[in-house]
């Protein structure tokens, strides 16, 4: 569809509310920021496309809201775009908007080539190539395997403070004088450096 500067400006909806209309407009347009797309001329044009298509759907249907019809059209855009540059037609909606969204940000697409985002009929190569480099490949299957628990080896100093604290707590006796002779210790120190 090819919109030009009298359509932009003249866009008027058959049905809803403009109050409807604007809060899809705002809608769409963040939905865009989110993906760095601050040139205003091709926000404008991506924003108006949208609102058309889902104006079209509104007056056949006008009790469903605009802003929700907004999108659904957006994210059918998107999706026909990605399964365009990704070459992966027939793929679920989920996968291609993840491997698609992604692909965009790691080749870093709205920077490099900021009127490509959307452009179905204009899409550069190096672009669609960036694209399609970027895109998440899934790793090898998983595979069950077993892991047997084994001890952990310490070392002989934490194995021999290990039994000499259980020998401790098994004689409370001697747990008591260990501690009473620590503190003795400690005081006779203080007492000698404060002298």
């Amino acid at each position: 569809m090819e919109l030009s500067l009298e359509s932009l400006t003249s866009f008027r909806p058959p049905t809803g509310t403009l109050e409807q209309w604007n809060s899809a407009y705002v809608r769409v347009e963040d939905y865009l920021r989110a993906h760095r797309i601050h040139n205003r001329l091709h926000l404008s044009r991506l924003i108006q496309q949208t609102l058309v298509r889902a104006a079209q759907r509104h007056a056949a249907a006008p009790e469903l809201d605009p802003t929700t019809l907004a999108a659904e059209e957006m994210e059918k855009m998107m999706d026909d775009w990605f399964e365009k540059i990704l070459g992966e037609q027939g793929r679920p909606h989920e996968r291609i908007a993840v491997e698609g969204r992604v692909a965009l940000l790691l080749a870093d697409g709205p920077e490099h080539w900021p009127y490509a985002f959307l452009d179905g009929t204009n899409i550069p190569a190096e672009f669609a190539e960036a694209v399609r480099r970027s895109t998440i490949q899934a790793g090898p299957d998983l595979a069950v395997s077993s892991m047997v628990p084994r001890p952990i080896d310490l070392g002989a100093i934490s194995e021999a403070a290990g039994e000499t604290i259980e020998t401790i707590e098994k004689l409370p006796v001697v747990r008591v004088l260990l501690l009473w002779g620590a503190f003795l210790a400690m005081l006779s120190v203080v007492f000698y450096l404060t002298r």
